[in-house]
């Protein structure tokens, strides 16, 4: 009997990639102690030793929550790179039934904000239960070693609007230093950036009273982003691996394109601002930050996590 568990144990860890946007591919991870939860598309359980696995790939999907065409659109990015097999890949499904979203939450699952669970905002049940502190626990699910001793490179990633959460989890974010595995970022085509100081390169900053104010700044920061300072948040942002993942026609005011005031000081499209915000963070905080063009790739992220250009900062080598 017990070579039998032993033998059962070994075919699970090592089970082929679940690679349909389905319930079977999905699980809960628990936040805060519980009972609160959130669902993750997965490409491999969180919680069966798997040696296979060497690397990790977090997505973060747009203002659409639809989690499951990310997933698609991931799967479909590590196939190209040849890399399903040894990478585990992850869609959270953040989920809001609050304000102008009417999402259907299971039994625990959290609800966030609408607007703010893009930059750290609190869940609408527990203001102390932030969007980035839901990435902190994946994050920490990944790094145990009895679980994937092999784990070598995690990756955080998002478009559009994840690409706004990516870029300030990244400035932000108190375990990138604790998990024993290296962890990098990619930005790609966010409508706004949390610029590092009063200065913009478009136009003139007194024309917005608030064009300063978190997400667009620093002053008035909320939620996860306010228990950080200004001077770590710049050291962190400077100090961890990033790419901008930029489209070169991203040049367009569609798909939920910010216009407002304090995001157009940013720059007139998405490519300029975050070719500008790139630009400025190596130059004052000498980040290394890289910036990478997807050729004739527009505000999709299936074109963009599929170009070959994006592949190896997605997939990075072993």
């Amino acid at each position: 009997m017990r070579a039998l568990l032993l033998l059962f144990s070994a075919a699970a860890a090592y089970a082929a990639p679940c690679i349909t946007a389905t319930a079977v591919c999905t699980e809960f991870v628990t936040l805060g102690g519980g009972p609160a939860r959130t669902m993750i598309y997965r490409s491999q359980p969180l919680t069966v030793k798997n040696e296979k696995i060497t690397r990790a790939l977090i997505v973060i999907h747009g203002t659409n929550r639809d989690a499951d065409n990310y997933f698609r659109s991931t799967l479909a990015a590590a196939f190209l790179a040849d890399a399903l097999d040894d990478t585990i890949l992850i869609v959270p499904h953040i989920v809001s039934a609050a304000g102008g979203c009417q999402d259907k939450l299971a039994p625990d699952e959290v609800s966030w904000n609408c607007s703010s669970w893009r930059t750290g905002g609190p869940s609408v049940a527990n203001e102390k239960l932030t969007s980035f502190d839901m990435v902190d626990e994946i994050l920490r699910r990944l790094a145990q070693k009895e679980i994937f001793p092999n784990l070598k490179a995690i990756v955080v990633a998002g478009h559009s609007a994840g690409g706004q959460f990516v870029t300030r989890y990244e400035m932000s974010n108190r375990v990138h230093e604790t998990l024993g595995v290296p962890v990098s970022y990619v930005v790609s085509n966010p409508s706004s950036y949390a610029w590092i100081d009063a200065t913009r390169p478009v136009g003139l900053v007194s024309i917005c009273a608030n064009y300063d104010r978190w997400p667009y700044g620093f002053e008035n920061r909320t939620g996860y982003a306010s228990r950080v300072s200004v001077e770590d948040l710049k050291k962190q942002l400077a100090s961890r691996p990033t790419t901008y993942l930029l489209g070169e026609i991203d040049i367009l005011p569609l798909g939920g394109f910010d216009s407002s005031c304090s995001a157009m000081l940013q720059g007139a499209t998405r490519l300029a601002r975050g070719q500008e915000f790139g630009k400025y963070v190596n130059e004052k905080l000498n980040a290394g930050h890289q910036i990478v063009v997807a050729p004739l790739c527009g505000h999709n992220a299936r074109c963009m996590f599929t170009a070959e250009v994006a592949l190896p900062v997605l997939f990075p080598k072993q």
